[in-house]
């Protein structure tokens, strides 16, 4: 009985596994592409990140005194760092950018104990604005990523696009649950298969990836702290706090487990821990994936172990090379196709929790959605602020933290009253 407690265990975690997986390789691929890394590094990157989601996994699980909120989640990846991280890549370079999150972890866990008090000053309409800003910033990128970035994007490249989002709108409007799920995924694999056919997939990446590697701290060079970059990766880091604090709150009415102030603070140490850890092994910051939430509710499995075990699986993984240069294989069209998809679920989620906002009753929340979104999207990589400082340049240049700035500022002077 026992040993088919952990085999069913097992599978479970394998599906969180794969429910996660293509949006933790995504934010890789746009960040090193967008960098111009070579295809070692993109190797070590992606392969050093499945790694660090697994153990980000692992400090969340933990219920004790200090760090994780104990509950059935799993942290991938956050989306909102990918606009903020580019920026810093190309004005200061990596070590600025590892930098940055180095101190973003610290201040995380340093804040989390007064934000796990202060979370009534986030609320719906502030977490909706930023979340649909978080998609719609994003599906540009996408739509580059179509055309195969390119100034003249090809027809076959613009056939692969079209396939990739057929197959995954199809997965969704004929299946349920688990293959559900993992649509992005399969379009992903679907896409690269036709790729392949059409003599457009390159393998010389797994070709040259070890058999296995460990993570290094480091490994793109020594950290830079600069100011520009530490604050807006300081209000990356608290955007992820309160959408952090959305699934954890979600997870609570789904396991009927109590969440405090003081769980609440752990559960974010323990998210402040895992992005200090991303920063010192050059991978990425990480938060609750609220896929998974789903997947938990699907499944009617509650408890943590299949987390463990996907958890486990993410390490293993993440130590063998050639898992991770797969993912180079996936040419640009498939993954925009995908992106597309995916962005868009993302727009529609924050739509989604800004549909449970008081409209009605309280004007104030038109004013504070409209301006943040609307500055947020029309800020992003504009050249508005082209004649300012770099530092400002940088900040106000990318919509996610234009729009999270504004939410709150607006949200605490216009419902000072309310909160």
């Amino acid at each position: 009985m026992q040993q088919q407690k952990h085999s069913q265990a097992a599978v479970l975690g394998l599906q969180h596994l794969l429910a996660m997986y293509s949006g933790s390789i995504l934010v890789p691929l746009m960040i090193a592409t967008a960098l111009g890394y070579s295809s070692e590094q993109l190797t070590y990157l992606i392969s050093t990140d499945i790694f660090m989601c697994g153990i980000a996994t692992l400090l969340q699980l933990q219920l004790n005194k200090h760090f994780g909120v104990g509950l059935p989640i799993v942290l991938g990846v956050a989306f909102q760092s990918v606009a903020p991280l580019i920026i810093i890549g190309k004005s200061h370079g990596s070590g600025a950018m590892f930098g940055a999150l180095i101190v973003s972890g610290i201040y995380v866990i340093l804040v989390s104990g007064i934000f796990s008090k202060l979370a009534n000053y986030f609320p719906s309409i502030v977490t909706g604005s930023v979340i649909t800003t978080i998609g719609l910033t994003l599906i540009p990128v996408a739509i580059g990523n179509m055309g195969n970035n390119s100034p003249e994007p090809t027809a076959q490249s613009l056939l692969l696009s079209i396939i990739t989002v057929v197959i995954i709108l199809l997965i969704n409007i004929f299946t349920k649950g688990f293959i559900k799920s993992i649509s992005i995924l399969i379009g992903l694999i679907v896409g690269t298969v036709v790729a392949a056919s059409m003599g457009l997939v390159d393998f010389a990446p797994v070709q040259q990836a070890s058999v296995l590697h460990v993570p290094s701290v480091f490994y793109f060079g020594m950290p830079t702290f600069e100011l520009s970059s530490i604050a807006m990766m300081c209000i990356i880091a608290t955007v992820s706090m309160v959408e952090s604090t959305g699934v954890y709150m979600a997870l609570s009415n789904i396991t009927g487990e109590t969440i405090d102030a003081t769980r609440l603070r752990n559960g974010l140490r323990a998210e402040g821990m895992a992005v200090l850890l991303g920063g010192l092994f050059n991978t990425f910051p990480y938060t609750g994936f609220s896929q998974n939430v789903g997947l938990v509710k699907i499944s009617g499995v509650k408890n943590r172990l299949p987390i463990y075990y996907a958890a486990v699986f993410l390490i293993i993984l993440g130590l063998l090379p050639k898992f991770g240069a797969l993912a180079q294989i996936i040419p640009s069209p498939v993954i925009g196709g995908a992106m597309v998809v995916m962005f868009g679920f993302v727009s529609l989620q924050g739509m989604q929790v800004l549909s449970t906002v008081d409209f009605a009753n309280n004007e104030h929340n038109f004013l504070i959605a409209a301006i943040s979104i609307s500055m947020g999207v029309g800020f992003n990589n504009s050249n508005l602020f082209i004649s300012m400082p770099t530092a400002v340049q940088m900040f106000f240049s990318n919509g996610i933290v234009v729009a999270s700035v504004m939410a709150i500022f607006l949200n605490t002077v216009l419902n000072r009253k309310k909160n």
